[in-house]
């Protein structure tokens, strides 16, 4: 869906102001009214900045939630520089390096929390095996 121009209209009547004149007294001079066409402006360009301090200050995986946020300070700066082609660039890298951080961080996370629990499995395996309660015999010696 492409965004269509509306006609402002600036001056919507026609006014008598006080114009001096050459003579001794005031003219008045009549103004006309003006009619501009305002194109919407295209979306803005996301730089995904906060996403990428998220990123960086707590799921930095391998250093790429810094590099994101690289990208999105660099996507800022072409903003405000008025490159929009070049910011929509460097949005759409930080934005991929976002996601990827995001991904393979909470992956870790996961990871990390299900060798846990298998560890502790495994260490209270071994302590039942090595140090059975009083009334049973070890395995090691059958």
């Amino acid at each position: 869906m492409e965004p269509m121009p509306q006609q402002v209209l600036m001056v919507p009547y026609t006014y008598l102001y006080p114009f001096p004149g050459p003579g001794p007294g005031q003219r008045q001079q009549q103004l006309q009214s003006t009619v501009i066409t305002v194109a919407p402006s295209e979306p803005p360009v996301r730089d995904h900045f906060l996403w990428s301090i998220f990123n960086f200050g707590y799921l930095n995986f391998c250093c790429l939630g810094f590099i994101a946020l690289v990208y999105s300070i660099k996507s800022r700066d072409r903003k405000y520089l008025g490159d929009l082609v070049g910011a929509r660039s460097y949005a759409s890298r930080a934005r991929s390096l976002n996601i990827a951080t995001t991904v393979l961080s909470i992956l870790l996370v996961v990871i990390v929390i299900a060798l846990a629990f298998a560890g502790v499995f495994q260490v209270t395996r071994t302590v039942q095996y090595y140090y059975p309660t009083q009334y049973d015999y070890p395995r090691r010696w059958n």
